[in-house]
């Protein structure tokens, strides 16, 4: 198993503990979709993750510590629906998500 893998999987197990349930493996051994517009790369030691048009780190090699950050921003722009999301919902399905993430 590679280390992208076993990392991303650790990171999976520490969402789904921590209450996320939509995330989901993509195939490649280091990408973890949390939420249209809230992913997950594991890539050279680090989590990095793309939220819409932003692109943040963690800056650990911790999978807990960023399974913390990447629930709690999770619960925020789901409380908070940003305005690149629907922009990103269109240009992703091309039509209107509702209340489907």
């Amino acid at each position: 198993m590679s280390e992208s893998r076993a990392a991303t999987e650790k990171l999976h197990a520490e969402l789904h503990g921590l209450g996320v349930t939509t995330a989901y493996e993509l195939g490649d051994g280091a990408t973890l979709p949390v939420w249209i517009g809230l992913v997950v790369r594991y890539r050279d030691g680090f989590y990095r993750w793309r939220e819409g048009p932003v692109k943040r780190r963690h800056l650990g090699t911790d999978p807990a510590g960023c399974a913390l950050r990447v629930a709690r921003r999770y619960k925020e722009l789901q409380a908070d629906i940003p305005s690149w999301w629907e922009e990103l919902v269109r240009d992703l399905r091309g039509r209107p998500a509702g209340d489907y993430p």
